[in-house]
């Protein structure tokens, strides 16, 4: 059997300091902490930027921190919805005209809907329940949709998806546990769906530093991390160095992986 280099794990002089240079990363919910960490960490590695968020200030803050940090770094934003298809399509037609078809995606949008971040099944409304699982998959449904096609038909590409160590089971957060499980089961389900043309894993992140947490129940935080082996919470940083190194050449042979970034949590049960 003829071994086939897979395209995109090509070391060059060029990528040395550079691994991404030449690729063009779409990323989703990049105006929040972890899409924005992504983002600067995937420009220092050398790809242009193609970046969507529901808020079009959030976007223009990571515009001037990339900006300011990365400016050789070629960069377009879009106001988005990627909850809606057709604003998923408008964006991806705007950003294959300014930047070329992405072969990276990373899908950050996610999270828990809802005025609280604890809350019990039993009494749950079903609006916040359908929430929940629209703002977790519904973009990924979207994103990979949208593109998916120009990866294969290109021969090259690598998606990141982002789940939860809740995905095992949460008494607290059970809706949001059962949707970051569907991101997870749906992770590898793609990873089969898109081979080998296209690699896709996930990041499986523990609880994250970011100012969601401010409201978080103290108790539940040094909870947390009493079960983990770092004793810390996770940084968003955390997680861009895993994306990183899941969308470049030293992960050529992985897909349909969930890389725990979680501190080593011993349970959350």
């Amino acid at each position: 059997m003829a071994y086939r280099r897979a395209p995109y794990g090509d070391y060059t002089m060029s990528s040395v300091g550079k691994p991404l240079a030449g690729r063009v990363a779409l990323i989703t919910g990049a105006g929040g902490p972890m899409g924005q960490a992504v983002a600067m960490r995937l420009a220092a590695d050398g790809a242009s930027l193609a970046l969507m968020d529901i808020s079009g200030n959030r976007l223009s803050a990571v515009r001037e921190a990339i900006a300011k940090d990365h400016p050789d770094t070629s960069l377009h934003i879009v106001r988005s919805d990627a909850r809606q298809q057709e604003e998923v399509s408008a964006a991806l037609t705007e950003f294959k005209n300014e930047l070329g078809a992405p072969d990276i995606l990373v899908n950050v949008v996610g999270g828990i809907r809802g005025d609280t971040l604890i809350e019990p099944l039993v009494g749950m409304t079903e609006e916040r329940f359908d929430a929940t699982f629209e703002l977790n998959l519904k973009p990924i449904f979207w994103m990979v949709n949208a593109v998916a096609p120009d990866m294969v038909r290109s021969g090259k590409g690598a998606i990141v998806n982002v789940s939860s160590v809740t995905y095992a089971g949460d008494g607290d957060q059970p809706e949001y546990a059962a949707a970051k499980a569907a991101v997870a089961s749906l992770t590898r389900s793609l990873a089969a769906e898109l081979a080998p043309e296209v690699r896709v894993n996930a990041v499986v992140p523990g609880l994250i530093q970011t100012s969601v947490m401010d409201n978080a129940p103290s108790e539940m935080v040094e909870t947390y991390k009493a079960r983990t082996l770092l004793k810390r919470l996770g940084r968003p940083e955390d997680i861009a160095g895993a994306v990183s190194f899941l969308v470049g050449p030293d992960a050529d042979y992985l897909t349909g992986v969930l890389l725990p970034v979680s501190g080593g949590i011993v349970s959350i049960l």
